[in-house]
């Protein structure tokens, strides 16, 4: 099972049954999900088979508000197969979703930067990719403020929406972590 990473506001931690209707109520809106490619949610039974996948895997954060205990959206720390551009063996990369009432808050940052410490300090990763459309330039901004580095521009093939969604990918290698999280003053 994941273990819980807690920020200044969050928890991430693993999903719970009990999650359901915080995570429908956000997955549910026009406009969340496909900014990371899949259609929103149309009844409770499509959330919760998606939660029960959730739950069976060990790859997907809860974002939980400490303040409320309210669930606000995701993270993934996916395993990712070897890039041929970076061909070190353990690669991760990261997605996430925010219910849309907290965009522009900065807790997606605050998130991913747990996650991250997280992926090169407990998992070893050699190279964490991030990627987002380029339509989405709240998404941008997280890549921006957690320090990863512009690798290609290529093309996503959205199946759930079934369509292909330009994109922009990043990276972020050790070296580039002990960089910009280490050796900060």
């Amino acid at each position: 099972m994941l273990p819980t990473l807690e920020t200044e506001r969050l928890m991430l931690r693993h999903w719970t049954q009990e999650d359901l209707q915080d995570f429908y109520e956000y997955a549910s809106v026009p406009g969340v999900g496909e900014m990371a490619g899949w259609p929103h949610h149309t009844s409770l039974e499509v959330s919760q088979k998606i939660l029960d996948s959730f739950i069976a895997d060990d790859e997907v954060y809860a974002l939980q508000l400490k303040e409320t205990g309210k669930v606000i959206g995701s993270l993934g720390i996916h395993r990712r197969t070897m890039d041929a551009d970076y061909p070190a063996e353990n690669q991760r990369e990261i997605g996430y979703v925010l219910s849309r009432d907290y965009w522009g808050q900065g807790l997606m940052p605050e998130a991913a930067h747990a996650a991250i410490a997280y992926a090169f300090e407990q998992l070893h990763v050699d190279v964490l990719w991030c990627g987002h459309f380029t339509h989405n330039p709240q998404s941008q901004r997280v890549v921006e403020k957690t320090g990863f580095r512009f690798h290609r521009e290529g093309t996503y093939d959205a199946k759930l929406l079934g369509k292909t969604i330009d994109e922009k990918q990043y990276i972020m290698t050790k070296e580039d972590y002990n960089r910009c999280y280490k050796n900060q003053p």
